[in-house]
């Protein structure tokens, strides 16, 4: 096809999708259009631009309000029936369900199955739900109601789903273990600033039909807020370590002071270099434990997730970062002790870049969280240059979900890190100091000559450091680091830590970095 058609044609499936876009927000419901329509994604790419070129309309769409009041057990309660799943009659490799609307989930989304080129809107159907112990009188609910979102399942396992996208621009999927944990976003907006964070909706959903042999299924998505609209394409191979390979175009609304392109989030309670909180019985409580990051200079770093006394905000400047994620790297069951939701297993997220992303920063931010039920780690890539209005940002990565990531450092890795207090047992302290102990495992660590010597590089932003060493510690075929810092001053700004092995001039180990805040008294 010429250019000329190919933009014509485009022009055309644009506007019939803000046609649609148009009757659906009029409704308040589904759109009213015909029974299909044509659909690509440059045109849903044409429907973002349209909607950012104009004021910002909140989604207008109601629920009754006994929906919008259910408690979290009625709502638990409420399962769409698997005998009525999308493609259950096709005989393909994947299955989609529908989430109700209800609870926390009050925003209606659109969702539409995509045939041959040509969309089909899924209209809203009670008989299709197990209401459960909801209470909900079923037969008051409108029939333009919409959902809340989707969750995917794949021919090997049709009772447990693989990927879940459910609130605002929310999505997670799983590994091997078929365990959620951490939750991957669409886009962050002003996260961890000094003002309430902007969370872009995804409005609608599109459900390619798979074809019938295929272990890929494409879904496309319209993103929008306040600040900023956009066109997402998702392509979901399930494996034993699950990826999307995810397209995304960005149309601002107005400048943009922060953006969080591909946002992880997740929750960082308590673990064994972090005791703040000590009411839980189990030794460690969190679903990731580090931020792992490979640099565009080629440096592999590892920083150990905290859960601090008040907001913290850390930004890794780099540029053409080569991949970043939140990690599970303890799989140990009897470092967490819980039978139940069993944390050893919650998948590892890692972002592979495609593409010149240029300069910006990994930003990390840690919020304080007094239990596990609420997410309070979230890292994202920040570009330097601020989004403006009217711009066109086109961006594609990969993510992949599970316990073995194809991202690796050759050198030896952080395999635990533990905090406590400084000096001698046994001995009076006339001076507070706080020691690190930081273990490396892997590489070429178990090679070394027992006589060779080993030394921990160590650099901090204020302070002094005693007692530093490093030994071999066999029962990891590896090395652990020990230090005190002395800080200047008692409280004051959060101290930075960098530490790395090196022997004969060359790095045994990935750079470990950590940031402290000394307490105000000893």
């Amino acid at each position: 096809m010429q250019r000329r058609q190919l933009m014509k044609v485009s022009a055309a499936m644009a506007a019939s999708l803000a046609l649609a876009a148009g009757r659906a927000r009029a409704a308040g419901g589904l759109p009213r259009g015909p029974a299909s329509q044509p659909f690509s994604y440059a045109a849903l790419k044409g429907q973002a631009r349209a909607l950012a070129s104009d004021v910002y309309r909140p989604p207008t769409g109601r629920i009754p309000a006994p929906v919008a009041a259910m408690e979290w057990e009625q709502y638990q309660s409420i399962h769409y029936r698997p005998e009525r799943a999308l493609w259950i009659k096709e005989k393909v490799r994947f299955r989609a369900s529908l989430f109700h609307l209800g609870g926390f989930y009050r925003a209606p989304v659109h969702i539409f199955e995509v045939v041959d080129g040509r969309s089909t809107a899924i209209p809203y159907d009670p008989t299709t739900f197990d209401f459960g112990k909801s209470g909900l009188d079923t037969a008051r609910l409108p029939k333009d109601m919409g959902f809340a979102g989707f969750r995917l399942m794949y021919h090997t396992d049709w009772s447990r789903d693989v990927v879940a996208f459910l609130g605002a621009s929310y999505f997670r999927a799983v590994g091997s273990s078929l365990q959620y944990g951490q939750s991957a976003r669409g886009l962050a907006i002003d996260c961890g600033m000094d003002r309430a964070e902007e969370f872009p909706l995804f409005t609608a959903f599109w459900l390619e039909r798979p074809d019938h042999e295929s272990g890929r299924v494409t879904v496309y998505a319209l993103l929008d807020s306040p600040s900023v609209a956009g066109a997402y394409r998702f392509d979901i191979v399930p494996s034993d370590t699950l990826t999307m390979d995810v397209d995304a175009a960005l149309y601002p609304r107005r400048p943009i002071e922060r953006v969080g392109i591909a946002p992880l989030t997740s929750m960082f309670l308590c673990g064994e270099n972090d005791h703040r909180v000590r009411s839980d019985w189990r030794p460690e409580v969190h679903d990731v434990d580090g931020l792992a990051m490979w640099t565009g200079a080629g440096e592999w770093i590892w920083r150990p997730l905290s859960n601090p006394a008040e907001l913290r905000v850390n930004s890794f400047v780099d540029e053409n970062p080569r991949g970043f994620g939140l990690f599970q790297r303890d799989r140990n069951f009897d470092h967490y002790q819980d039978d139940i939701v069993f944390y050893e297993r919650r998948p590892s997220v890692w972002v592979e870049p495609k593409g010149v992303w240029g300069k910006g920063a990994v930003m990390l931010v840690e919020l304080p969280a007094d239990d596990e039920t609420g997410d309070n780690i979230v890292a994202f890539w920040n570009p330097a240059a601020r989004p403006q209005r009217g711009q066109e940002l086109l961006l594609a990565y990969r993510l992949h979900w599970g316990e073995r990531l194809p991202a690796g450092s050759p050198l030896a890795r952080v395999t635990a890190t533990r905090t406590g207090l400084g000096g001698a047992p046994g001995q009076k302290r006339s001076y507070f100091s706080w020691r690190f102990v930081v273990d490396f495992a892997g590489g070429s660590l178990g090679l070394i000559a027992r006589n060779a010597t080993v030394e921990p590089i160590i650099n901090v932003s204020r302070g002094v450091i005693e007692s530093a060493s490093a030994r071999t510690l066999e029962s990891i075929n590896g090395y652990r680091a020990i230090f005190d810092l002395r800080p200047d001053v008692l409280g004051g700004a959060p101290i930075d830590l960098r530490l790395y092995l090196r022997a004969d001039g060359e790095p045994l180990t990935e750079t470990w970095i950590y940031q402290w805040t000394p307490p105000l008294r000893p």
